[in-house]
């Protein structure tokens, strides 16, 4: 079985020393981390991948941290650890009070920030597990796949490559991530995928399942993850983290 994607981090700060060291440091304790150096290039990544945390330095030159924080928050329960000054007192407040999960002052401790980071996606972890709240899936993972919600792209286990899905694929894997490890007849998941009318003939469902498979099963013939149900329809036995 492949092993989970790790959590995908996001930096946002200025400075490239700290970049650097977040992105090594982060890394080597098994987190995956991007980093970059404005509002603007946080929110063109938030549009394109599915970040589990953003760390968020409140005093980027020209730009004001805390309407970045309410950005943040209005975006729905992405959780946001921010960086601070140690003068920076009613930046910090503001900031929680507007949603931030904690903060860390400037300097910190690598080994703290990690362990707040970690109390902060264990929190979320819990709630991820708890009824659908909102409908605001941003996306699925399972044995290390990686499907996003809003950019319609799969990522791979083999270094987060894309792989390439039609339309009827992609509502088909989203179909079954949202209902694992439970049998869906033919008809319930000609339904759930929402595959347009003019696509729907007899065995539609087998097709596409035929195709899927060759893109997410190691051996398509001995399929371990789309399993047949044979005479009730078929069955997706992974277990799925759903992020919001």
């Amino acid at each position: 079985m492949n092993a989970p994607l790790p959590a995908h981090i996001l930096v946002v700060d200025d400075d490239p020393a700290i970049r650097e060291l977040l992105t090594d440091y982060l890394g080597a304790n098994d987190l995956r981390v991007s980093a970059v150096a404005s509002g603007r290039e946080m929110l063109e990544r938030l549009d394109r991948e599915a970040i589990d945390l953003v760390v968020l330095d409140l005093r980027l030159p020209g730009e004001d941290g805390i309407a970045l924080t309410r950005q943040l928050r209005e975006r729905g329960t992405l959780p946001v650890v921010l960086l601070t000054g140690r003068n920076e007192e009613a930046d910090r407040v503001m900031g929680l009070e507007l949603g931030a999960d904690d903060y860390v002052t400037k300097p910190f401790s690598n080994r703290e920030l990690l362990a707040r980071l970690r109390a902060v996606l264990r929190r979320y972890q819990v709630q991820a597990l708890l009824p659908e709240r909102d409908g605001s899936r941003r996306a699925y993972r399972f044995n290390g796949w990686e499907l996003n919600l809003r950019t319609r792209r799969l990522l791979s286990p083999q270094g987060g490559e894309p792989i390439e899905l039609s339309n009827g694929e992609f509502n088909l894997l989203a179909a079954f991530c949202g209902a694992p490890r439970r049998v869906l007849s033919r008809d319930q998941l000609l339904s759930m995928s929402r595959l347009h009318e003019a696509e729907v003939y007899d065995r539609t469902i087998d097709v596409q399942i035929l195709r899927l498979r060759r893109k997410i099963e190691v051996d398509a013939s001995r399929p371990r993850l789309i399993l047949t149900e044979r005479g009730a329809g078929y069955l997706f036995d992974a277990e799925v983290q759903t992020l919001y």
